[in-house]
């Protein structure tokens, strides 16, 4: 029994220090454009099959009726909408709904709900984040090219970009209906694992950004609630590492 206890707050260690290493990582992007929050999946354990000494299947009135504890799954990323604020700059744009910008440095395509946008030396439509290495790719996936001096640009709901009145582009928002094909690969930037996107049904609010979709109060009481949780696991195995050793010293002393 007691190594069963053993196992179980050792496992309640491990989950709780993974619950806060997720819990870290959303806060300390609070502030990130569109950022999405990490989830910390968890699930139970099955109890293993035991033997006893005779090598039967070992039967207990107490312990088969129980989990074999908890165990760490792959966190899963919140695609849930944030809130949208207005910036006043006409080169900012937040996605309300779904869908992602697609971006490509020339090599690889990602995708990124992040809409500070910015013009690099070329006169090319980029990301700020990144050094204007990210391109912003049109709905067929070509780059859109700003000629200086043919009017202000402007962008529509419906991702029609105009300089002056000319039309020059149209962003194209596009999704995955599966959300686990899409993987975060650092830079808040996506890349797809598997299938293809597909046409988002989401609309473009001008000089406005998203931001990040962790609620920071929340987090910081689950935060504490997992460091509690760690700590009181902590005590269980000290507690039952005392008993085994008392145990093996009471049994030598008898023998």
């Amino acid at each position: 029994m007691s190594s069963y206890g053993l196992w179980l707050s050792a496992a309640g260690m491990q989950v709780n220090q993974h619950r806060q290493t997720v819990l870290a990582n959303n806060m300390a992007n609070i502030d990130t454009t569109a950022f999405k929050q990490d989830l910390a999946m968890v699930s139970l354990r099955p109890v293993e099959s035991q033997e006893d000494v005779a090598g039967q299947p070992f039967m207990h009135s107490v312990l088969d009726g129980m989990s074999g504890g908890l165990e760490v799954k792959a966190s899963q990323h919140d695609f849930s909408q944030g809130a949208i604020e207005g910036t006043g700059r006409p080169l900012d744009m937040a996605i309300a709904g779904a869908g992602f910008f697609t971006v490509s440095d020339g090599s690889a395509t990602r995708y990124t709900r992040d809409g500070s946008l910015s013009l690099n030396r070329g006169g090319e439509l980029v990301l700020s984040a990144g050094g204007g290495r990210w391109r912003v790719l049109d709905e067929g996936g070509a780059r859109i090219l700003v000629e200086p001096g043919r009017g202000q640009l402007s962008v529509s709901q419906s991702g029609v970009v105009r300089q002056g009145k000319e039309e020059i582009a149209r962003i194209g928002l596009v999704k995955r209906e599966d959300a686990t094909a899409l993987r975060k690969v650092g830079g808040n930037l996506f890349e797809l694992m598997r299938g293809k996107m597909v046409r988002a049904g989401g609309r473009i609010e001008k000089e406005s950004l998203e931001r990040s979709n962790f609620d920071a109060m929340r987090g910081l009481a689950q935060m504490i609630e997992a460091s509690r949780a760690y700590e009181l696991n902590a005590n269980m195995v000290r507690m039952q590492d005392d008993l085994t050793g008392q145990a093996i010293s009471r049994v030598g002393r008898v023998a």
